[in-house]
């Protein structure tokens, strides 16, 4: 529960209760806990964001609660006047309530005398649904908080803080009957369709997840009905897939939410994206590309589906020292901030070390994590990859994760963007890499290099000396499209190669260590998918790392600047104020 900063306070009128923020600006809570909202104000609170004081929220949807203790559809979805610089909650696959053993749940709620929160544990009876709606809840010891008033549309969270339900009620009239309900995510969604595009669903792949959700969302703002949803759902799940309810869906978000939870095929919610896409541009439909849960054709390698943890730090204005420094997680193709602070260049460290666990715990279980320092250029050679994990871990953050650099600017260029992305097109369609080679002390005026690695459609540059020993040359390589970019952190210009090229070292000379750098590298890297590239170097770095003497080993400070724009689908908008 450490740093659920996502659990709120829902108060309206007289009544008090729970909710849990799901995206930017929205949450949900029940809907018995706001049913004065036509008369009252909704105030939002965050106990472990105090400092946002009381927010204003409204009702933008509903479960159709009718009034009653029993009545179905307790459920109500708040929007906040403004969003707020909190990570949302995580969610958990929507069999984790039902499965056995039953796990152990907890309920951050607000009961008389507890306007700072208090916390109840409790666990499922069974994986019975009562009356198709609830799951019954009863108290996971015999002492301690039961569900009281004041937990209503508090979330039912596992041990690692992700989402499994939200308690609605209590149940029972004496002091031994310690018992609760709560609305599981499959009913969730029933009654708020768009909740599926937050819950990884066994089955379905998260990017296929995503697209269905984003046409759905353009199919709701064009100006004219897009499709029916009876007949989607057919061309969906074949004639020999469940047959559509009783009644049929009343909408798209219906019949495409029924797809994701009830239909065992994982391909129904590919092929009900590829007929809405159809339906909403005809024209592009025969440039689409395969659909993400189709095979690659035989021999492309399938680029990582990595997870970024970003670390972005920028100037903040307020001083020559002083830097803002934002930390987030990227799950299922959002960005969910984990925290921001302006900060002297001196507490950079502690402050990233501190928040990276809380970052990658954010990320989906299977995730394959991939932590991105975003940095200003004078920063691009910073040792990151050999800060340690934390105060109690020595090991270097580059021997814990795969981890790279990229540069600032060019991460917010929208010209650089569209560029690299058609150029990891290409290189995705290919094998290995060739190292387009700039030499220590090299004789080729930046112009030539820039020609050269634009004609060569260069996938990947290797540098034979730090970012400082050849300025321009080196920002040549960050305005061209290039994506990946490799040099060795530490070392300068040999003695007798500042104005030679590899070529001219006389005989019996020592070799450069620049050259023979980049001979390592070109061998190491021969054969190795550039997507791939972020897990080889760390491996590269937990070999140099236990080497008996480290500080000789080639790749010991190797610096990995690896930009794909895929991996990044939000680039332009700051998570805090630099002077905040």
């Amino acid at each position: 529960m450490r740093g659920a900063a996502w659990q709120a306070r829902i108060a309206c009128g007289d009544a008090v209760g729970a909710g849990f923020l799901v995206t930017g600006r929205r949450l949900l809570t029940c809907a018995h806990v706001v049913r004065w909202s036509d008369r009252a104000a909704v105030t939002v609170t965050f106990p472990h964001a105090r400092e946002l004081g009381a927010l204003s929220a409204s009702v933008v949807a509903h479960g159709g609660w009718a009034g009653g203790v029993t009545d179905p559809g307790d459920l109500a979805v708040l929007e906040l006047d403004r969003d707020v610089p909190l990570a949302p909650a995580g969610f958990a696959p929507p069999d984790a309530a039902y499965t056995e053993p039953y796990p152990r749940l907890v309920a951050y709620g607000f009961p008389e005398g507890y306007d700072e929160g208090t916390l109840a544990e409790c666990q499922p009876v069974s994986g019975q649904l009562i009356a198709g709606e609830w799951l019954e809840l009863v108290a996971w010891q015999g002492h301690g908080q039961p569900l009281v008033d004041g937990f209503s549309g508090a979330a039912a969270t596992l041990p690692d803080g992700r989402v499994a339900g939200m308690v609605t009620a209590a149940v029972g009239s004496s002091p031994d009957v310690r018992k609760g309900r709560m609305l599981p995510l499959d009913v969730l969604a029933r009654y708020w369709p768009e909740l599926g595009e937050l819950v990884p669903t066994p089955g379905h792949r998260d990017d296929a997840r995503r697209r269905l959700y984003a046409l759905l969302r353009r199919a709701v703002a064009a100006a004219d009905p897009v499709g029916d949803p009876n007949r989607l759902y057919v061309d969906a799940v074949g004639v020999f897939g469940p047959p559509l309810p009783p009644g049929g869906f009343p909408s798209l978000w219906d019949a495409a939410a029924y797809v994701q939870w009830e239909v065992p095929d994982p391909q129904a919610v590919s092929r009900f994206a590829d007929r809405l896409l159809e339906l909403l541009d005809p024209e592009a439909v025969s440039q689409t590309p395969a659909a993400p849960d189709a095979p690659a054709p035989a021999g492309t390698p399938a680029a990582p589906a990595w997870s970024p943890v970003v670390v972005e730090i920028d100037h903040s204005g307020a001083g020559p020292d002083q830097v803002t420094v934002e930390v987030s997680a990227y799950r299922d193709g959002r960005r969910r901030p984990v925290g921001a602070r302006r900060l002297p260049r001196t507490g950079v460290r502690a402050y990233v070390q501190s928040r990276i666990d809380e970052a990658v715990a954010h990320l989906a279980p299977d995730a394959d994590e991939l932590v991105t320092f975003v940095l200003p250029r004078e920063w691009l050679n910073e040792a990151v990859a050999q800060w340690e994990c934390g105060a109690d871990d020595s090991t270097p953050l580059g021997c814990a994760y795969p981890l790279v650099v990229t540069d600032r600017a060019r991460h917010h260029s929208g010209r650089l963007r569209h560029q690299l992305r058609k150029r990891w097109q290409k290189l995705d369609s290919g094998g290995g890499i060739e190292v387009h080679r700039v030499e220590c002390g090299t004789r080729e005026r930046p112009p030539s290099l820039r020609k050269r690695l634009w004609d060569g459609d260069a996938g990947v540059a290797g540098y034979a000396a730090p970012p400082a020993a050849a300025r321009q040359h080196f920002e040549v390589g960050l305005t061209v499209p290039v994506p990946v970019l490799l040099w060795p952190r530490t070392g300068s210009p040999c003695a007798g190669h500042e104005e030679a090229s590899r070529t001219d070292t006389a005989p019996g000379e020592p070799p450069c260590p620049g050259a023979a750098f980049l001979d390592q590298l070109a061998a190491s890297v021969a054969g190795v998918p550039p997507a791939e590239l972020p897990r080889h170097v760390l491996s590269l770095r937990l070999t140099a790392d236990a080497a008996d003497e480290p500080d000789r080993h080639w790749a010991r400070d190797l610096q990995l600047l690896w930009d794909d724009p895929r991996c990044f689908p939000e680039t332009t908008a700051s998570l805090h104020s630099p002077v905040a």
